[in-house]
């Protein structure tokens, strides 16, 4: 059952898939990818362009069931539904352009070429707070690469005679995602979810030498918004109250917030918290909640320390009109995250750049500049055209 976050009220019922149902789903999946590495990029650039029509058809009731479903508010939820819509028109351009260099060859008559291939099938879990970008920024990309993946666009294939499993949907619980975590033949299976669970996917991928793209944790507090929904579970407005008493108890005041709000869903106060020290533990917590721990700091280096220190390294941001300091945040001994930003906040991001982050947060890169090679195979190619026989490096056996 689904329970709606700003009044808890059951708003749909849903049938998970068994294991069984997985197998079956995995090997039409296979056979569909057959059909549809056959056809010639652009050509599957022109089929994602016609989910991203379809997706703009129905923008305004997909963002509001993200809303009902899992409590962001209306226009964040149609924002997210933009978002796939701009990475399917992203995807189609890319459609176009996806390919490897002619390098230079040392040896005479002689062709050395990159050949990028897709990897085949691509299994995608998602998470509950961005269940549709996350899917949309890696299936596009996936598909004008070549690939199959396991999750669903039904109407669009169908119109273009597509094998509708070259886009496969399971709905399940662990029992699904383990499954494809250690299915060999999962060709590359991308993760979003927590730090946590990230790992045990991790540890299951690499003991079958499998290949994963990690979109973990992120921690990245800096801006007090006050226009937000409910929290997405009971269980998230219990989080929240043992973050903030867990504050108090390492040395925090709280200046605002702090308390659930008396109305029927589950909705925070928006909380702000001083007096911690840059190194306590709830400060290097990530509470998916409302939560502002506000620090002071006296020099440069140790804040940007104090940025670097947390495990996880998803997104940063700094307030400054100091050109030197921009271009410190931006270098080495910056910041040390997947997403840098000056003058932004640290949520929301565009499409065009690569979005992910470094150490717990997974180092997976996905929607743009090169993600899309985390979704292809790299073969170098050498192509003899000549009458010889050389050997790189000058080698000669006399």
């Amino acid at each position: 059952t689904a329970y709606c976050p700003p009044n808890n009220e059951p708003i749909a019922r849903v049938r998970q898939a068994s294991l069984e149902d997985y197998e079956e789903t995995v090997r039409k999946a296979k056979e569909a990818w057959k059909v549809w590495a056959d056809i010639p990029a652009p050509k599957r650039g022109e089929i994602v362009r016609q989910i991203g029509d379809a997706l703009r058809q129905k923008i305004k009731v997909l963002g509001s069931l993200v809303s009902l479903e899992m409590g962001k508010i209306y226009v964040e939820g149609v924002g997210e539904v933009q978002e796939y819509v701009d990475v399917c028109d992203y995807a189609v351009g890319l459609s176009r352009m996806i390919g490897g260099p002619v390098l230079p060859s040392e040896r005479s008559g002689h062709a050395l070429i990159e050949q990028w291939n897709p990897v085949g099938l691509v299994g995608i879990i998602t998470a509950f707070n961005f269940p549709v970008a996350v899917y949309g920024w890696n299936s596009a990309i996936a598909m004008i690469c070549g690939n199959a993946c396991l999750w669903i666009i039904a109407k669009v294939l169908e119109d273009n005679k597509i094998p509708g499993a070259v886009c496969s949907l399971v709905c399940g619980g662990a029992d699904i995602g383990t499954a494809m975590a250690r299915d060999g033949r999962m060709d590359l299976l991308s993760f979003t979810g927590s730090t946590e669970v990230g790992k045990q996917v991790a540890l299951m991928v690499q003991e079958r030498f499998g290949r994963s793209l990690l979109e973990l944790g992120g921690n990245n507090a800096i801006i007090a918004d006050t226009l937000y929904g409910p929290l997405h579970t009971k269980e998230a407005v219990k989080m929240f109250l043992d973050a903030v008493e867990q504050a108090k108890q390492q040395g925090g005041s709280v200046v605002y917030g702090g308390k659930v709000i008396n109305r029927p869903g589950n909705y925070v106060e928006p909380t702000i918290v001083i007096g911690l020290a840059h190194n306590a533990p709830i400060v290097h917590t990530e509470t998916f909640a409302p939560i502002l721990y506000a620090l002071k700091f006296k020099e440069e280096e140790e804040v940007f320390a104090w940025n670097n220190e947390v495990k996880q390294g998803l997104s940063s941001s700094i307030f400054t009109r100091d050109l030197g300091r921009i271009f410190r945040w931006l270098g080495p001994k910056g910041s040390d995250c997947g997403i840098v930003n000056v003058n932004i906040p640290t949520s929301g991001a565009e499409i065009g750049g690569a979005f992910g982050g470094e150490k717990h947060t997974g180092g997976g890169r996905e929607s743009g500049s090169d993600s899309w090679k985390l979704y292809m195979k790299r073969s170098t190619c050498t192509i003899n055209y000549s009458k010889d026989l050389p050997l790189a490096q000058g080698i000669k056996f006399q």
